[in-house]
C-alpha cells in the first residue's frame, strides 16, 4: 500500500512546534486511521498552520503516514549537490547580484556545466556586519554593502522570510531542501510561515557559497557592474560580450576589470537603479510596473499575542502571533507587508542623503515588538497626467519632475518617486539615520505626534506628522486602511501603536522585459533579466524560483544553439 495523507488537529500545549511533541502527534495520527501506534512506521509532516479563530485555536498539521510493512519512499536528510568543475572551453556566465535570484541561479547553472562567475557590489556575509553596525549606529550608509546589497542580498539580514504565493509546490519545495541542505532548520519544510533568522541566515548563505565555489564557481565580492559590453549584429542585434566591473573594495586602488563573456544573468535585487541604467545603455527596454509604497507600524508582541491567541498565550507556548491584513481604499489596495512578530525595524537606506526603513527578526523572534510594513498599492497610471494631480505627489515632494503623460514616457518615474519620498524622510528625520514617526491613532486623528512611543528602531525616531511626508493619496489611502484594519484587529488604531517612516522598497516598479519562453532579453541576445530587481519575483524563494527558471534557460539555449 503507498503511503496515506492525513490530517489530524492538536491543541496548544508544552512546545510551540506541535510536532516535536511525537507522542501526541502519533496518538492523533492512530485515532484518525484507527490503528493501534505498533502499527505505524513513520508519519511525515507536511504543512503546519494555526487556526487562529476565537471558537478554534488550535493546530491543523497535514502529514503523510506510513504502516509497518509498507515500501517506504520517505525522502532522504538533503544534501548539498556534488558540483563538478567545468570544463576547459565551457560557456562563460557573469551573474550580477549575489542574492537569491543570483545564488540559486548560479548552482543550477554550476550543476550544467557552465563556467560562471558570481558577482556582488557588496561584501560576504562576514563584511556586512560592519556597515550594518555603523548604520544602526546613524554613523552612515555604506552605498555598496548595507541591508539590501551583499552577499545573499536584502533577505539576509532582515529575518530570511520564506513564505510566498508561488503556486509552483515542486519548486517552493526544492528551494527549502536546498536551504536545509546548507544548514537552515528542518522545519522550514513544513511551517506554515516558514523563516530562517538574521541570526542563522548568513551560516546559510556561507555554505552556498562554498558549495558554488566547490563546483568552480568564481565569486567575487565588493565588485560593481558598470557596463554590459555588447556588438552589434545582423539585422541590428545586440549581443552581450563582457561585462565591466569596478571594485568597492575601501583599499583598492583601481580594481577595474572587463570580464568576456557568453551570457549575463542580472539578477540585482530592488534597489538597485544603476542596474536598470545600465541594463538600458545595453539597450534593453524598460516597462514601469505597479508597486507599494507607506510605514511600517509597530506594535507590543504581547497585546499582538492576546489578540490573535486569547489566554493561550499565556498558558501555552505558542510563536509569536502575526497578522496578515488588506483593505481596499479609494481603488487601491491597503495591505500588511514582511510581518516582522517579535521583531525589529531596521535602516535599509542605500544612501546617506534617503530614509528608508525594513523589518526583521531574529529565529526565536522574541523582541517584544512586532513590526509590518503598511503600503499602499500604486500603479503606473497613479503618477500620470490629471491622475498624479489627484495623488498629489509634487506637493510633498517637489523635487520631482512633471509627471508624465503616459506611463511609457517616463518608465523610471516609479524609481523618482521612491528616491524622492525617501529623501523627504531623511530631512523630516532630522539626519542620522533616525526615522520620522507618529502615533497610529494620532494619524488617523490628524493630529501630530509630539513624542515618540518605546521602539525597535536603533537610530531613534522624530516625532512628526506623517501627512506632511507622504504624498496627500498615499496618506488618505492609508488612513482608511487602518481603519478597516482596526476593525478587524480592535485596537490596531489606538495610543499603543506607532508608524515609522517610509517604507519604500517592497518591489520594482520597473520591469525588464523578456521573452516568455527563452527568458531573454528581445533587445539584447545573451542578457537574462531575473528576480526581484527586473520585476519577476518578490522575496526569497520566488526570486530563487525565478533564478533557477533562467538559469535552464541559459543552458537551454546553449543547448539548442548550433556548434
Amino acid at each position: 500500500m503507498p503511503p496515506q495523507d492525513v490530517q489530524i488537529h492538536l491543541a496548544p500545549g508544552a512546545f510551540a512546534d506541535p510536532v516535536l511533541d511525537r507522542a501526541a502527534v502519533l496518538d492523533a495520527v492512530c485515532a484518525r486511521i484507527d490503528v493501534r501506534p505498533d502499527r505505524i512506521a513513520h508519519v511525515q509532516p507536511l504543512k503546519l498552520s494555526f487556526d487562529a479563530r476565537p471558537r478554534q485555536r488550535r493546530w491543523q498539521l497535514a502529514t503523510r503516514v506510513w504502516l509497518v510493512g509498507e515500501e517506504r519512499d520517505v525522502p532522504a536528510a538533503p544534501v548539498p549537490p556534488a558540483l563538478e568543475r567545468p570544463a576547459q572551453g565551457a560557456a562563460r556566465v557573469v551573474v550580477v547580484g549575489a542574492g537569491p535570484a543570483g545564488m540559486f541561479g548560479a548552482l543550477e547553472l554550476a550543476a550544467a556545466g557552465f563556467a560562471v562567475t558570481l558577482l556582488d557590489r557588496g561584501g560576504d556575509v562576514q563584511q556586512r556586519r560592519r556597515p550594518l553596525a555603523r548604520a544602526n549606529r546613524g554613523q552612515g550608509i555604506d552605498p555598496n554593502s548595507n541591508y539590501c546589497f551583499g552577499e545573499g542580498g536584502a533577505g539576509t539580514y532582515s529575518d530570511g522570510k520564506l513564505y510566498t504565493r508561488s503556486g509552483d509546490k515542486r519548486e517552493v519545495r526544492a528551494i527549502l531542501q536546498l536551504l536545509v541542505a546548507h544548514g537552515a532548520r528542518a522545519d522550514i519544510a513544513y511551517q506554515w510561515r516558514p523563516h530562517i533568522g538574521s541570526n542563522k541566515l548568513p551560516e546559510v548563505v556561507k555554505a552556498l557559497r562554498e558549495t558554488l565555489v566547490s563546483g568552480g564557481v568564481d565569486v567575487r565580492y565588493q565588485t560593481r557592474a558598470t557596463r554590459i559590453e555588447c556588438t552589434d549584429g545582423e539585422r541590428g542585434a545586440r549581443s552581450v560580450r563582457a561585462v565591466h566591473t569596478v571594485s568597492t573594495a575601501e583599499d583598492s586602488n583601481d580594481g577595474t576589470e572587463r570580464l568576456e563573456c557568453d551570457a549575463v544573468v542580472l539578477a540585482t535585487g530592488h534597489s538597485a537603479p544603476d542596474a536598470l541604467a545600465m541594463a538600458v545603455e545595453a539597450g534593453a527596454r524598460l516597462v514601469p510596473k505597479g508597486f507599494a509604497m507607506g510605514v511600517r507600524g509597530e506594535h507590543p508582541q504581547p497585546w499582538l499575542d492576546r489578540h490573535q491567541y486569547g489566554g493561550l498565550a499565556e498558558t501555552c507556548e505558542l510563536p509569536a502571533a502575526f497578522y496578515e491584513l488588506v483593505q481596499q481604499a479609494d481603488g487601491r489596495g491597503v495591505y500588511s507587508f514582511c510581518m516582522c512578530p517579535g521583531g525589529w525595524i531596521v535602516p535599509a537606506s542605500t544612501a546617506d542623503d534617503r530614509l528608508v526603513v525594513n523589518g526583521m527578526s531574529l529565529s526565536r523572534r522574541d523582541s517584544p515588538h512586532a513590526n509590518s510594513g503598511l503600503v499602499v498599492a500604486i500603479e503606473p497610471e497613479d503618477w500620470c497626467g490629471a491622475r498624479a494631480e489627484r495623488w498629489g505627489w509634487r506637493e510633498r515632494l517637489p523635487e520631482l519632475p512633471p509627471a508624465p503623460d503616459e506611463p511609457a514616457d517616463d518608465p523610471l518615474y516609479g524609481v523618482r518617486l521612491q528616491e524622492a519620498l525617501e529623501r523627504r524622510a531623511a530631512v523630516v528625520g532630522g539626519g542620522h539615520g533616525r526615522a520620522p514617526a507618529q502615533r497610529v491613532d494620532q494619524f488617523v486623528d490628524g493630529v501630530a505626534s509630539s513624542d515618540t512611543l518605546p521602539t525597535s528602531y536603533v537610530p531613534g525616531l522624530q516625532p512628526t506628522d506623517l501627512r506632511e511626508v507622504l504624498p496627500r493619496g498615499m496618506a488618505l489611502r492609508l488612513r482608511y486602511g487602518l481603519i478597516g484594519f482596526d476593525h478587524r484587529m480592535p485596537g490596531f488604531v489606538s495610543e499603543i501603536g506607532q508608524l515609522v517612516g517610509v517604507e519604500s522598497r517592497t518591489s520594482s516598479p520597473v520591469r525588464i522585459p523578456r521573452d516568455d519562453e527563452t527568458l531573454m532579453s528581445p533587445d539584447v541576445v545573451g542578457l537574462f533579466p531575473a528576480g526581484e530587481g527586473a520585476g519577476y519575483a518578490g522575496g526569497i524563494v520566488s526570486a530563487a524560483i525565478d533564478g533557477r527558471r533562467v538559469a535552464r534557460a541559459v543552458a537551454q539555449r546553449f543547448a539548442s544553439r548550433p556548434s
